[in-house]
């Protein structure tokens, strides 16, 4: 049987899966009362049947651009990978 390790293949270009809310707190190195204070502010938040928030992190950078430039994240796209079943 091959390891879990074994089944990681890099995502297709373009594709991005959406961040749930510990995931960008991590990313951003905040806690979950300075994500909560960005929704306020109108950070884009995409809606999710399972209940909680998912964040769509090209979307969430082009606001911190604009609305909070201390957060801004500079870096080039991240390399994503994705388990295979």
């Amino acid at each position: 049987m091959p390891k879990k390790s074994d089944r990681v293949v890099a995502l297709p270009a373009g594709l991005l899966p959406l961040l749930s809310q510990p995931q960008l707190e991590t990313r951003y190195g905040v806690s979950d009362w300075k994500v909560t204070q960005w929704i306020k502010q109108g950070m884009p938040v995409e809606p999710f049947a399972a209940g909680g928030r998912r964040f769509d992190l090209l979307e969430v950078r082009a606001w911190m651009a604009e609305n909070d430039p201390d957060f801004a994240d500079e870096a080039e796209e991240p390399s994503l990978v994705a388990a295979t079943a």
